[in-house]
C-alpha cells in the first residue's frame, strides 16, 4: 500500500483506490460533476484532458490523464491492498 504515481507529480495512496473508470459514460461524468458542486473533485490533470476518474475511499474523486490501463498496472506494480492482481489475458508475457 504505497503511493502510486498519477501523472504531473501526483500521487494517490493505493490502499484508498477503489475504482478506476473512463470519464466517457453519463454516469460518471454526472459523478464528477456532482463531486465538483460539492468540492469532492480532485483534479490531478495539469489541464490536460481526464482519461481516469479514481473513486476513492474517502468520497473524493480525483481526476487523471493517465489512460486506466497505465493507472492499473502501475497498482499491480507497487501491489494492491487486497493483494496481487492477475494480469488480464493480454499482459501475460508467452515464453
Amino acid at each position: 500500500m504505497g503511493l502510486i504515481p498519477i501523472g504531473y507529480g501526483n500521487y494517490v495512496s493505493s490502499g484508498r483506490i477503489l475504482a478506476a473508470v473512463v470519464p466517457d459514460s453519463a454516469p460518471v461524468r454526472r459523478a464528477v460533476s456532482e463531486g465538483r458542486r460539492q468540492g469532492q473533485v480532485v483534479d490531478a490533470t495539469a489541464g490536460h484532458r481526464t482519461r481516469t476518474v479514481l473513486f476513492m475511499d474517502t468520497g473524493q474523486l480525483v481526476l487523471s490523464a493517465l489512460s486506466t490501463e497505465t493507472l492499473a498496472n502501475r497498482v499491480r506494480r507497487h501491489g494492491s491492498p487486497a493483494g496481487p492482481v492477475e494480469p488480464g489475458p493480454e499482459e501475460v508475457d508467452e515464453e
